[in-house]
């Protein structure tokens, strides 16, 4: 008969056996191609419950050898991330698809600095660019680039110096997420420092210019109420247009 059941992995031990030896506090694992913790890997393999030929029993054995294999190199896995090594797997992985998900879960909108700072990152990089791969070279690299001004909007519109400070910090995040998972051995953000950003001066209203503004007539309602709305709480034209009402608060 054969049994539809899939076999589990949890570290270190089969998963017939893992509730009767760890029980539920078994520590979980991090996935780095999910960014999740996890306790049980599907590996989406089946054993005959009773085997009836020499076939079967032959299969059995061999499922069991490549669990066990498996086992053993997720245990490996788990044992160099415990003394500070990277497994293969790790250092193989894609920081870009890494640093696409780390941007996915912090950025507002297409054109936000999140967002930008992936963009030009990818435009710098190769597309294959792995963990092993990535080094201080590459991020200083990455960092003179964005201190050329490049332009890669639509409209090959110039960086300043405090953009490319506010892009290569968003990338240094990056950088801390994956030494903080476990990703790197070597922690990339605290050996590269931030760009430094030139003071500017912001022309603010006073208080009988912006009831100047109130009182001249617009030919639109909503660019006005916008304008003013922009005034009062300090936000760009650029956040104003993006804000949804489920952000709104008080």
């Amino acid at each position: 008969m054969l049994l539809k059941a899939l076999f589990f992995l949890l570290i270190g031990f089969w998963f017939p056996f893992c509730k009767r030896i760890l029980g539920s506090d078994s520590p979980p694992i991090f996935n780095s191609l999910t960014n999740k913790l996890q306790r049980f890997e599907y590996l989406k393999l089946f054993v005959y419950n009773e085997p009836s030929n020499k076939i079967e029993r032959i299969h059995n054995k061999e499922t069991i050898q490549l669990v066990e294999w498996m086992r053993l190199k997720r245990q490996l896995d788990v044992q160099n991330k415990r003394f500070g090594f990277l497994s293969d797997s790790s250092r193989r992985g894609s920081f870009l698809n890494f640093f696409k998900k780390h941007t996915a879960k912090r950025q507002k909108g297409d054109s936000d600095n999140m967002a930008m700072a992936f963009r030009y990152f990818e435009r710098f990089v190769s597309k294959g660019l792995k963990f092993c791969d990535l080094n201080e070279t590459i991020c200083e690299g990455f960092r003179s680039y964005l201190l050329s001004s490049p332009g890669i909007s639509f409209r090959e519109k110039l960086i300043t110096r405090n953009t490319a400070a506010n892009y290569f910090a968003k990338f240094r995040s990056a950088l801390k997420e994956a030494f903080s998972k476990g990703l790197r051995t070597e922690d990339l953000y605290s050996l590269v420092k931030p760009i430094k950003v030139n003071e500017t001066h912001k022309e603010r209203l006073e208080l009988a210019e912006l009831q100047t503004l109130i009182s001249t007539p617009i030919g639109s309602d909503v660019m006005k109420r916008a304008a003013i709305f922009s005034v009062l709480t300090g936000l760009r034209f650029s956040d104003v247009k993006a804000l949804k009402w489920l952000e709104l608060r008080g």
